[in-house]
């Protein structure tokens, strides 16, 4: 080998190793910034945890007590919130790549809609649920079904959730866009050459085989939601609320907003410290178990795919 093509080869060869150890050093970095963080939370809160602690509601100006109804509102959120985006998210997604043509107007503007939502900050999403969900139309139904009575036209526990079903949006159609078009054409085609209608092969060929991405999509979309704050300001959250919501125009405590509020508004640090670090470590352990449950789901749904292969 000539002397040039070697030193050449020595330098490729040095550049590969210069960058591997600086993308092996960020990752280090990552996960050390990651386990500091964890290694805080569940250092502090682990001491908190108690029965009392997670089935009771809060007592004395949320000083004592548990949190068990920002856990219970924390779950409802979520799982309304994922009722309303993931359907809507797919069936976006399915009308862009099975029906859409390339050229048309209607499909790119709703991919630079989809684009935008997801550059737009949390907070201005509370204030869109605000002035539409609350003022507009939960007001229209308090007129025209309540006689003006003020039952849905106030923050609750629906309007919160639609407004996270709005957040959430872009992820849930840009993973399940993605694992549509995963979907190799052959299988389309075989089902269009037995009979099949668009509509049955959609719902019966490529649905089964995007499943997987699509569930990975919602692991996304619940993993945001489970923990967002601004956009449920405006929307639905209460500060103190012993009583659990038992219909959607009633409000709600929250997780992510109880740390905020102990963090914030108590006149008492140094007695809340240990709840503050208690109800961080439930809602990191709540946001868990919810993505572990997706993830569970999805590989069954892989593994079922496979067999029937």
């Amino acid at each position: 080998m000539p002397a040039g093509a070697r030193k050449l080869v020595g330098k490729v060869r040095h550049g590969d190793r210069a960058l591997a150890a600086a993308t092996v050093g960020a990752a280090v970095i990552i996960l050390g910034m990651l386990a500091i963080i964890l290694l805080d939370v569940i250092v502090g809160g682990a001491r908190t945890i108690s029965w009392e602690f997670i089935s009771q509601p809060p007592r004395k100006g949320m000083t004592e007590g548990g949190i068990f109804p920002a856990i219970f509102g924390t779950v409802a959120l979520t799982l309304l919130m994922t009722i309303a985006a993931v359907p809507a998210g797919v069936a976006t997604a399915i009308y862009l790549t099975e029906y859409a043509s390339m050229q048309s107007r209607v499909a790119r503007l709703v991919r630079v809609s989809v684009a935008n939502l997801a550059g737009v900050p949390s907070i201005v999403f509370g204030l869109f649920g605000l002035g539409f969900f609350i003022s507009t139309v939960g007001r229209g139904i308090d007129k025209v079904a309540y006689g003006g009575q003020s039952v849905y036209g106030r923050p609750c526990l629906i309007w919160s959730a639609l407004t996270l079903a709005i957040l959430t949006l872009p992820v849930v159609v840009v993973s399940t866009e993605e694992a549509i078009l995963s979907v190799p054409r052959e299988l389309r085609e075989g089902s269009l050459a037995v009979g099949a209608t668009r509509l049955q092969t959609i719902v019966r060929v490529v649905l089964p085989e995007a499943l997987g991405g699509i569930l990975t999509g919602t692991i996304l979309a619940v993993s945001r939601g489970a923990g967002e704050v601004a956009p449920i300001l405006f929307t639905g959250v209460a500060y103190y609320l012993p009583q659990l919501p038992t219909n959607l125009n009633d409000q709600f405590m929250n997780l992510g907003y109880h740390v905020y509020v102990l963090a914030t508004q108590s006149p008492d640090v140094d007695r809340t410290k240990p709840l503050l670090y208690g109800t961080a470590f439930v809602l990191l352990v709540l946001t868990f178990l919810l993505n572990l449950i997706a993830i569970y789901i999805r590989s069954r749904s892989r593994k079922r795919s496979r067999a029937s292969a």
